[in-house]
């Protein structure tokens, strides 16, 4: 009996091969294939067949980068030649403006004035039919000359501040650290480490290579892995700084809408500004 080559992923082809096939077996001689039972069955089996054909065509085609079309599998096949995609990016804008300390309730005149990362600003009315939030990742210190301290040309970004807290646990080798939302600006992860809840801040950056990196550079790595959301990885040691039982990792970000947000031109005030005391100034903005 002659077997017969199932190269079809058409279902009317896959059943045709499959009646054919068995009426060239000597058993089942005389048969009526349309109008038994037994059509029935080569229905089954043709559509069996067919999403098997279906699944595997469709399995082989997500493990080449040419032929992939789900994001997470072309992430995957280009995480293996350490490419990591482009993250959206924040919208930004330049913006400047003077805090007059003799206007504030302090009970001094400060030496100097800081905006605190997060939050700093909104849009000033909508702006296609949306507001938008605006931070800044990194605090910003000016000095206080004759009673004024002027930020000028500060960037700000189109987007949420978030962060996550993590406690490294020595004990779990499987351990992973997952930034929990998408939509996030790369280029503005930050990322502090400190020995217990009152150790000291030790600022961590990102790094795109190994070289020029030894045991104790303390540098992370992202990888983007299911939904874009992105994974920290840190030192083994070797390359890097190695995390040690209960440290803290904090990391921050931004979440942002992308291009949405080009154009505002308007913006009100909500940061927050302290001076060299830790005192709360932006009330006498």
């Amino acid at each position: 009996m002659t077997l017969v080559n199932f190269t079809n992923l058409d279902f009317d082809q896959i059943k045709t091969s499959i009646r054919d096939y068995l009426r060239s077996n000597s058993n089942f001689t005389d048969y009526d294939f349309e109008g038994s039972n037994l059509s029935t069955i080569i229905d089954v089996l043709a559509y069996n067949t067919y999403i098997s054909s279906y699944n595997a065509n469709m399995v082989s085609n997500e493990v080449f980068i040419d032929s992939a079309t789900l994001r997470e599998n072309v992430v995957s096949i280009a995480r293996s030649i350490g490419y990591t995609p482009k993250s959206r990016i924040a919208s930004k804008a330049n913006i400047s403006f003077f805090v007059d300390t003799s206007l504030t309730t302090l009970p001094r005149s400060p030496l100097t004035l800081t905006l605190k990362r997060g939050i700093v600003a909104t849009s000033s009315g909508s702006f296609g039919n949306q507001n938008f939030v605006y931070s800044i990742p990194d605090d910003i210190t000016v000095p206080v000359i004759n009673g004024i301290a002027e930020f000028n040309n500060i960037v700000i970004y189109e987007g949420t501040y978030i962060t996550n807290k993590f406690t490294v646990d020595s004990l779990n080798p499987n351990q992973k650290y997952i930034l929990d939302n998408a939509n996030i600006d790369s280029s503005l992860i930050r990322v502090e480490v400190r020995d217990g809840e009152l150790g000291i801040r030790k600022k961590y950056i990102q790094a795109n290579n190994i070289l020029d990196i030894d045991s104790e550079s303390r540098i992370f790595f992202i990888q983007e892995i299911e939904d874009q959301r992105y994974e920290l990885i840190f030192g083994d040691g070797i390359f890097g700084k190695r995390l040690i039982n209960e440290n803290i990792v904090e990391a921050s970000y931004i979440i942002t809408s992308g291009e949405s947000a080009n154009g505002v031109s308007s913006f009100l005030f909500n940061g927050t500004i302290l001076d060299n005391n830790n005192l709360d100034v932006a009330g006498g903005i």
